[in-house]
């Protein structure tokens, strides 16, 4: 057709060579391609971004209706759902933004949550602290905050994030259909792009990752209806609380990640929790199964209830959020692991000394449990790293041999204690407040709980048992002051003369303090 070839041609310059044109044409499509693409890894960070790029395709959409729209990409709209948060109409384009289908299909993967027949659980995406978490509890319960229509009272809250999955998980253990009420946790193939998560037991209904993300959801909804103004966009709420970077716990804002447990057993106590999930489980079988439930079979209800969140208050609530050894890289133990006669007596505590400095995010933190445990094999000769546990500066304790397996941090006492180490060297300065608390209060409360300490058990600074500094002048000072510390003489430390010798050992190997 003359017509179209002349209106083509009219578009390139005379001065301008027609492979220039092809060129810039080019660009322009790559650009645009590029726009839609979307990682595979399932990365809190990749989702965010994703989010970005469904926001700056629908400015001034409110953020609720481009949760109604990531529901429907994902589609998550059963009727209990409908119940809380109404119905999405399809052909709405006001109600919910319009989605590229390379980035829908990304939504839908992150959102959609499942476990296979092999293991693997969907649904979940790692975050920047190490943690896993389900995004659609997450998502569930920042859209019933922004509907709710009462500040601080949100109805449908715990029923959409956490009760429900509760409620089922206790009621199919109660029918030996599961074996276990709560978790398990897993294992990401990689952490710098993950994308398979494989779980590390059998699933119940309450995997740790959809109650990590149900904890989350109840924080967030909350927190946004609490608030005057309604944050601008979702991306940048879901960032702020997922992507902080610390300059110190103690100076870090309430609402992070990180202090996920400690803010959600400010807001849920545990009969509240109990009145949710016998509440969310009626529902169900209202909307879902079509029936009501008599009122003897909700007194049995309620007593399966009860035992299943006093498990869950102390799994989730009372003990600390602990990294296993699969999420900071650890290598294989060598040998065969002594296991430990439980409840122990002890706990006792270092400091690594080498890595000096206090580790302030999950990849610092990491790298440092793989340097002590590369030490501790390769120079020293043991099986794996010495320490029971360690705690980092970031919010979270690391797995060392853990509750079960005889350490390498307490020479002569390894069988009767745990060994518990605060990454950094406190000769002359403390860990961070927090970072004492999570040892002082949540680990020990929860090995007392967890029937691997006796109630009244014993803690020890590393110096009192074994010639070394250990804990450090500073921290040895103010371990004296906590509960269950242990008054006896520290043996006496290495005469004057072998001071530098130790010194410029310490200096350069991690933990040398620990001989």
């Amino acid at each position: 057709m003359p017509g179209a070839q002349g209106v083509e041609d009219s578009m390139i310059s005379p001065k301008e060579p027609h492979w220039k044109w092809c060129l810039t044409l080019l660009v322009v499509l790559v650009s645009a391609h590029t726009d839609t693409k979307v990682t595979s890894s399932q990365h809190m960070d990749d989702f965010i971004r994703v989010l970005e790029q469904v926001e700056d395709s629908n400015p001034g959409l409110e953020p609720v209706n481009v949760l109604r729209g990531l529901r429907r990409a994902a589609g998550l709209r059963d009727e209990f759902m409908q119940h809380f948060l109404g119905t999405i109409r399809e052909d709405s384009t006001s109600e919910a933004p319009v989605i590229d289908s390379n980035l829908s299909d990304f939504i839908g993967r992150a959102m959609r949550h499942k476990v296979t027949e092999r293991g693997r659980e969907e649904g979940v995406v790692l975050t920047a602290d190490g943690t896993t978490v389900a995004m659609s509890p997450v998502l569930l319960g920042i859209e019933a905050g922004l509907v709710s229509k009462t500040r601080c009272r949100v109805h449908g809250l715990y029923s959409l994030t956490l009760a429900r999955n509760l409620g089922l998980s206790f009621q199919r253990f109660h029918s030996s259909l599961l074996s276990q009420r709560l978790g398990p946790n897993g294992c990401w193939d990689d952490v710098s792009s993950p994308q398979v998560f494989t779980l590390s037991d059998k699933p119940s209904f309450a995997t740790d990752a959809l109650v990590n993300g149900g904890m989350d959801g109840v924080i967030l909804g909350m927190e946004v209806s609490a608030q005057s103004q309604r944050p601008l966009k979702l991306s940048s709420l879901l960032r702020t609380y997922y992507c902080h970077r610390l300059d110190g716990l103690d100076a870090a804002p309430r609402l992070i990640s990180r202090l996920r447990r400690e803010n959600f057993r400010e807001l849920a106590r545990p009969p509240l929790l109990q009145r949710q999930v016998v509440r969310s489980l009626v529902l169900q079988r209202r909307l879902i199964d079509h029936s009501t439930m008599l009122a003897q079979e909700k007194e049995e209800l309620t007593a399966v209830v009860r035992e299943g969140i006093k498990e869950f208050v102390h799994r989730y609530m009372d003990c600390p959020a602990i990294i296993q050894r699969c999420q900071w890289g650890a290598a294989p133990y060598r040998g065969t692991p002594t296991p430990l006669s439980l409840p122990l007596s002890f706990m006792y505590i270092h400091h690594t000394y080498q890595p000096g400095q206090p580790c302030l995010t999950f990849q610092q933190c990491s790298a440092d449990m793989r340097s002590m445990q590369r030490f501790h094999q390769d120079d020293r000769g043991w099986d794996d790293i010495g320490y029971s546990f360690v705690a980092g500066s970031d919010g979270y304790l690391y797995e060392g041999r853990g509750w079960h397996w005889q350490g390498a941090h307490t020479k002569g006492y390894n069988s009767k204690g745990y060994g518990v180490s605060f990454i950094g060297d406190y000769t002359s300065r403390l860990p961070s407040q927090q970072t004492m608390e999570l040892v002082r209060d949540r680990l020990a409360s929860c090995a007392v709980g967890g029937g691997r300490l006796v109630g009244n058990f014993t803690l020890y600074g590393h110096r009192q048992l074994v010639k070394t500094s250990c804990p450090g002048d500073a921290f040895y000072s103010e371990i004296t002051g906590w509960e269950h510390f242990g008054v006896r003489e520290c043996v006496q430390y290495v005469q004057m003369y072998d001071l530098n010798l130790i010194t410029l050992l310490e200096d350069n190997f991690p933990g040398m303090q620990d001989i």
